[in-house]
């Protein structure tokens, strides 16, 4: 679930509050269609321990995540421009522009502190209600300072600044400086949507299923060196494989997943798995055996896809560099 995730920072500058002071309806805040162009990946963190759950108990959120995000299936998406929409009417409170697109690691993770919202646009709805767009795209920031918006107005592009490593929007809900979740806004602790679709005008669906990790290795590995991690490689020589893996949870009969990579000639392969009996969690790999000459040096990305019945629910991404060594 983008892996060092959106964690929610402080942007919370002073503005003059709007009119409005009632509960705001939220409309989807990308411009994008939920299953088909984008899915919802995390929710606000509903445990209150050092654990996770998401609004309805299932294992879509990470430990203290702060919001809602909303995740473009490519970064190809991204290039091409997916704008970042207002979910309803309030006055521009604060903007932040000037934050680089690149996917955060453990080089340059200490030069975002502080900025983990990477570019951001806040929405003043009154009465204490705000709203916050992350990660947005340098340079596409389209709205300013004490500017009036309503729901759908375009505040931006999807990018990749600030504290991530997949293109999408964190969508922060905060009443008093406190976050909300928009799932169960009274905080009420079941499992399950707020009566009326929480805060939505057009409440998101939920799906129980979904993708761990990504990754690729030299050979199939085994499913605990794919739950620990040990199984990733992310460098590699010319004459190796290249296997692409996905870990699964909660999938049903007749799910696919899809592994797909390109390289700097192009796709690789592609191959759809059709999930006859899943298990609670499963992982299933693809790949291929270098070409006699070996694979080109550079830069390779594999995605795995879930989906059920045509309709996406999750998709991962990963990376690996062939070099001489």
């Amino acid at each position: 679930m983008p892996g060092l995730r959106a964690a929610f920072c402080t942007f919370l500058l002073s503005a003059a509050a709007p009119a409005v002071a009632e509960m705001p309806r939220l409309s989807l805040p990308i411009d994008c269609a939920l299953g088909e162009t984008c899915y919802v990946e995390d929710y606000v963190d509903t445990d209150p321990g050092s654990g996770q759950r998401d609004y309805a108990c299932g294992l879509k959120s990470r430990d203290g995540h702060r919001g809602t995000d909303i995740v473009l299936l490519s970064f190809e998406a991204m290039d091409q421009g997916v704008r970042v929409l207002a979910a309803a009417p309030g006055i521009v409170a604060a903007t932040r522009d000037g934050v680089t697109d690149v996917a955060v690691t453990p080089d340059n993770r200490a030069g975002i502190e502080g900025r983990e919202c990477g570019n951001a646009v806040r929405i003043d709805h009154g009465d204490g209600w705000q709203t916050l767009y992350c990660h947005m795209k340098q340079g596409s920031i389209a709205v300013e300072k004490g500017q009036k918006v309503q729901s759908g107005d375009i505040l931006g592009l999807v990018g990749l600044s600030g504290l991530t490593n997949v293109p999408h929007v964190h969508l922060g809900v905060l009443k008093d400086g406190q976050i909300v979740d928009p799932f169960q806004p009274q905080a009420t602790d079941t499992c399950g949507m707020a009566s009326g679709g929480g805060m939505w005008r057009d409440a998101p669906g939920y799906d129980r299923a979904g993708l761990f990790t990504a990754g690729f290795s030299t050979a199939v590995p085994g499913f605990d060196a794919v739950k620990s991690g040990a199984a990733r490689v992310r460098e590699t020589a010319p004459d190796q494989a290249l296997v692409l893996y996905g870990h699964a949870f909660y999938a049903k009969p007749g799910d696919v997943l899809t592994l797909s990579a390109a390289g700097p000639k192009g796709e690789i392969f592609r191959q759809e798995i059709t999930l006859e009996n899943p298990q609670a969690q499963l992982f299933r790999a693809f790949g291929r055996h270098a070409p006699e000459d070996g694979w080109p040096q550079g830069d390779y990305r594999g995605y795995v896809r879930l989906t059920r019945d045509g309709r996406v629910i999750a998709v991962r991404h990963a990376d690996i560099a062939v070099t001489s060594r």
